[in-house]
């Protein structure tokens, strides 16, 4: 499944700067993530890199995108391969 900012999110930038597919943006008032490109950096990293550097331990599963670790690298190869294209 894709991550999600609640509202516990204090704007600090902090997992913009670290998300590889660069699916996190600013929102008003808080980032939000955008589940089309959140692989929970598989294909990246063994961990998300946004939970790891959150300050408020604000970015959880979304139960609205629920995807398996399959899915999740066929959107890391599609994302891949966009950037190469």
């Amino acid at each position: 499944m894709s991550l999600m900012i609640t509202d516990e999110c204090i704007a600090c930038d902090a997992c913009r700067e670290e998300c590889p597919t660069e699916a996190i943006e600013e929102g008003d008032p808080i980032y939000i993530i955008d589940p089309d490109r959140c692989t929970e950096c598989v294909g990246f990293y063994d961990e998300p890199a946004c939970i790891a550097v959150c300050p408020v331990e604000c970015i959880v599963p979304d139960p609205d995108n629920m995807e398996t670790i399959a899915e999740l690298k066929l959107k890391y190869e599609q994302i891949v391969k966009e950037k190469e294209d």
